[in-house]
C-alpha cells in the first residue's frame, strides 16, 4: 500500500506542481517565485494532513525527492515562453491536471486517514483537506480570495464524494487499487461535469 499511495502521490504533486506554475507565471513572478508557488500548491495540503494526523516527518521532508522533483520543473517552466501561458487551450490542460490532482491526493488523504483508524467521515474530511487546501494556500499567496471558497463550480464536494468512493470501495472490494481508482474518476468526472454544465451548490 505503502508504494500506491507514493504513486498517487506523485502524479497529485506533478498536476497541482504545474497549477502552481501557471498561476505564478500569470503572476509575472521570477523562478524563486515560481518554484515557492508550486510548492506550496503541491505540498500545501499534504503537509496539513500530515499536521492534523501528527504523522513525522512530513511526506515531502521524507521523500525529499518531490522538492527535487519540483524544482526540476519549475525550472522548465521558467523557461517557457510566457506567451505560452495565454493561450486558452492550456487553461483547459491546467484545469484537468487540477482535477486529476484532487482526486489524487482526495484518495491519499483518505487512505492514510483510515490507515490511521479515523472515523470514515473524519476520513473523507482529511481528504479534502489533502485535495484541497495546496490551491487554497496558492490564492492566498496571489492575494485572491480562494476559488474553494468562492461561489463557483463544484470543488471540494467533488473532492468529499471522492473520499467517499474510497472508504466504500475499499471496505466492499478490499482492494486499495480499485479504491483509488474509484476516487479519482469520481473526482475528477464530477469536477469536469461540474465545469461543463456550471454545477454549483444551490446554497
Amino acid at each position: 500500500m505503502n508504494a500506491l499511495i507514493k504513486t498517487i502521490e506523485v502524479l497529485g504533486i506533478i498536476a497541482f506542481a504545474l497549477t502552481g506554475f501557471y498561476a505564478a507565471r500569470k503572476k509575472g513572478m521570477d523562478l524563486i517565485g515560481v518554484y515557492s508557488l508550486g510548492m506550496v500548491t503541491a505540498l500545501g495540503g499534504g503537509s496539513l494532513r500530515d499536521i492534523i494526523l501528527n504523522r513525522h516527518p512530513l511526506f515531502w521532508i521524507e521523500h525529499y525527492e518531490y522538492a527535487v522533483l519540483l524544482l526540476a520543473l519549475s525550472i522548465a517552466s521558467s523557461l517557457a515562453a510566457q506567451d505560452i501561458f495565454e493561450k486558452k487551450s492550456l487553461v483547459n490542460i491546467v484545469l484537468a491536471l487540477d482535477a486529476l490532482g484532487l482526486g489524487s491526493f482526495s484518495a491519499s488523504g483518505a487512505s492514510l486517514a483510515d490507515q490511521m483508524g479515523c472515523a470514515m467521515f473524519i476520513s473523507s474530511l482529511l481528504g479534502v483537506t489533502t485535495g484541497v487546501f495546496g490551491g487554497v494556500m496558492r490564492d492566498i499567496v496571489c492575494n485572491e480570495i480562494p476559488y474553494v471558497f468562492q461561489r463557483t463550480e463544484l470543488y471540494a464536494t467533488c473532492s468529499f464524494f471522492g473520499a467517499w468512493a474510497y472508504l466504500l470501495t475499499v471496505r466492499t472490494s478490499g482492494s486499495d487499487v480499485m479504491a483509488v481508482i474509484a476516487c479519482i474518476a469520481v473526482t475528477f468526472i464530477l469536477r469536469m461535469l461540474a465545469l461543463r454544465y456550471k454545477i454549483r451548490l444551490p446554497i
